[in-house]
């Protein structure tokens, strides 16, 4: 594998400045040298590699700031994935005999390493953040739209004074060249960081309003301003991001947001049910 493949830049900045012991820099070195295997490797083969055994690999993840390696190769695979072309996606991923199954079951492994990725204490913490927010702005384009869609919309059923983004350009000037202190500005960003969404977020943040930043990635420049980061494993089974655990996510964070405030959620909700019915919006 070529040394300078996909990953070697990152992984060669969260190592500056680090004095690993020598058995975990043969592991981050067997990384740098290896990035495609590394993203999928089982934790005895990089242990093997690296001629270390597994405690080591464990430690080295930590020492470079993750959980675990299972947090760390997370990290890995996303990052490998957005630095190959889209067609190359589809070659990694291969042909599918039951699609459906396969979308299915690599959803359901994308749910279970976010419940791993998110302490239930960072949660609770957006929850809080959200719930007090002065305003909230939801920004998401592409296929992320969608949660963010869901979010704004749900979040304002529920009497929250939330918005959404979904453009860019002036649009995007616009709607967050206002925000500052109070104000909350929730950034739904996967696979491969947009430039103006990041612009944006920096922007906000220097002017004083609090980030929450839905991502797979934990580090980068969009982790760097957030104040509250929520990981969430995104890979599909074809050239395509999943959204299915971001939007798990999303309504995890609307349930507690609604238990934040039950009273304001309730009496929202009635008016908005009072409307259906005097605008005739629904046939049954």
């Amino acid at each position: 594998m070529d040394p300078s493949g996909p990953g070697i830049d990152w992984l060669d900045d969260i190592m500056a400045g680090q004095n690993l012991p020598k058995a975990q820099n043969r592991v981050a070195e067997v990384i740098i040298r290896n990035p495609q295997l590394a993203s999928y490797a089982e934790i005895a083969e990089i242990a093997a590699l690296a001629e270390v055994n597994n405690s080591s690999v464990v430690r080295a993840a930590q020492s470079l700031g993750f959980q675990g390696w299972p947090d760390l190769q997370r990290e890995l695979r996303s990052r490998y994935l957005v630095k190959i072309s889209t067609e190359d996606t589809l070659v990694q991923h291969g042909e599918h005999s039951s699609p459906l199954r396969a979308a299915l079951t690599r959803d359901m492994e994308n749910l279970r390493l976010t419940l791993e990725a998110n302490a239930p204490e960072e949660v609770e913490a957006a929850i809080a953040t959200l719930a007090a927010a002065k305003s909230i702005l939801v920004l998401g384009h592409g296929s992320y739209a969608a949660p963010a869609g869901v979010m704004a919309h749900l979040g304002a059923t529920m009497g929250y004074p939330i918005t959404l983004e979904s453009r860019g350009g002036v649009h995007l000037v616009t709607s967050t060249n206002t925000l500052g202190p109070g104000d909350v500005l929730v950034v739904i960003n996967i696979w491969r960081s947009i430039g103006q969404m990041i612009a944006a977020a920096e922007a906000a943040h220097q002017a004083g309003a609090t980030i929450i930043a839905i991502s797979d990635m934990r580090r980068g420049r969009l982790a760097t301003i957030a104040e509250h980061l929520l990981v969430v494993p995104s890979e599909g089974i074809a050239f395509f991001q999943s959204v299915t655990a971001t939007t798990s996510v999303v309504y995890g964070l609307l349930a507690g947001m609604q238990a934040a405030h039950p009273e304001r959620s309730r009496e929202t909700i009635r008016r908005s049910q009072q409307l259906w019915k005097e605008l005739d919006i629904h046939l049954d």
